[in-house]
């Protein structure tokens, strides 16, 4: 049935009963009883909540949320930057001279952040994320640059 048709039956179905109720609404015998009923449900959504127990991932999770990137993202930042510097903002890698947690080289390049890019993790947290949006858009696409090349 094509939906012009649907909807025309429907239509000729409740003005039939509202004329019907018409007619009848005058006795009170033959008034129709309507009766409501109410479904209820003990199934909940499967909601699985993020909860970072790293001061650091926190503050990541934040700055994802602000640039409306999905969970997926985080997950993918999360792997990235635990396997980088493991979310230490003081981790240093003392053969190529990479500095923090999004593991800059050269360091320096984080002062574009802010004055405070040695010890404030918030500072590198934005670069590294304005890094990856402009290097590779999301942080999904460095993980994937990660895992087949080894770094990013």
């Amino acid at each position: 049935m094509d939906s012009k048709r649907v909807l025309s039956s429907t239509l000729i179905s409740v003005s039939a009963f509202t004329a019907f109720g018409a007619t009848t609404t005058a006795s009170a015998e033959a008034a129709p009883s309507i009766r409501i009923r109410h479904w209820t449900t003990s199934a909940q959504p499967k909601i699985t909540t993020v909860r970072p127990g790293n001061r650091n991932k926190k503050i990541a999770l934040d700055h994802i949320v602000q640039r409306s990137w999905n969970l997926r993202e985080f997950r993918c930042l999360d792997n990235l930057w635990t396997r980088e510097s493991n979310w230490n903002h003081r981790a240093l890698n003392r053969s190529s001279g990479a500095y923090g947690i999004p593991q800059a080289l050269p360091a320096g390049k984080m002062s574009g952040a802010g004055r405070d890019w040695r010890s404030n993790p918030e500072t590198q947290i934005r670069w590294g994320l304005a890094y990856i949006k402009g290097r590779y858009g999301r942080p999904c696409g460095a993980w994937g640059h990660w895992r087949s090349h080894n770094w990013y």
